[in-house]
């Protein structure tokens, strides 16, 4: 077997006094890295609060840095189609085929003078995948990451699916330690994402994320504060080749 594949489960939970510790939605994902050094994400993402969001993700990107090559997302929200699109990002541009039940068909193509360095696409696996753009070698602290797109500026991933840009958002870097969760017990890393506010419909709440300390940077746990009060944690895990 020349591929690595990783299959797991996420469950999602809130943290909010009157429904503490309930489950709220489940992930299932695989991540398969090819011997091309193409990693690819797989994620079945369902958010069981009203409306409810049910999200088919496939996404390819480069292993090393995680900048995208291309996606496709099926979207549902509150049990009925919202809408799907195909995206391709080339070296001078990117492009998005999209049919949405309320705007119809949707054509997009974005010049751009270098490569995208990431696809928000909502699943959480990815928010783990997302922290390869931090630049261990420069220690802790802050970095500033630039110039991405996501399919849907909504929290939840639930509109569109269509091309957004967006100009900026921070990645914090807080070290090591290790963690136990529902799927063992992990040597981390610690980060935390900020900095969004005029760049979404709603500035994301402190969002803090632990991966694994290795090349995978397998999604651990991470949790949301403010007004979301959201805890999502690595149920179960397998690794195959």
């Amino acid at each position: 077997m020349k591929h690595k594949t990783i299959r797991g489960y996420i469950r999602y939970t809130s943290k909010k006094p009157e429904r503490l510790d309930q489950e709220r939605g489940r992930e299932f994902f695989t991540l398969t890295t090819q011997s091309d050094n193409v990693l690819v994400m797989d994620a079945h993402c369902e958010i069981d609060d009203e409306p409810n969001v049910i999200r088919n993700v496939m996404q390819a990107m480069r292993k090393d840095d995680c900048s995208p090559l291309d996606c496709s997302v099926r979207l549902s929200v509150g049990d009925k189609f919202e809408g799907s699109g195909w995206f391709r990002f080339a070296n001078d541009c990117v492009e998005c085929e999209m049919y949405n039940r309320k705007d119809g068909r949707i054509t997009q193509k974005i010049a751009i003078e270098k490569r995208v360095p990431w696809l928000q696409s909502h699943p959480i696996v990815g928010d783990g995948l997302l922290m390869k753009l931090y630049d261990l070698s420069k220690g802790e602290g802050k970095q500033l990451i630039t110039d991405f797109m996501l399919t849907s500026p909504d929290h939840r991933g639930a509109t569109g699916p269509m091309l957004f840009k967006m100009a900026k958002m921070s990645i914090s870097y807080h070290g090591e330690e290790e963690i136990t969760i529902a799927a063992g017990t992990f040597k981390a890393r610690h980060f935390s994402v900020g900095d969004t506010a005029g760049s979404l419909l709603e500035e994301h709440p402190p969002y803090h994320v632990w991966v694994t300390a290795d090349d995978d940077y397998l999604f651990l746990k991470a949790g949301a504060a403010g007004y979301m009060q959201t805890h999502y944690e690595l149920e179960k895990v397998e690794y195959f080749g």
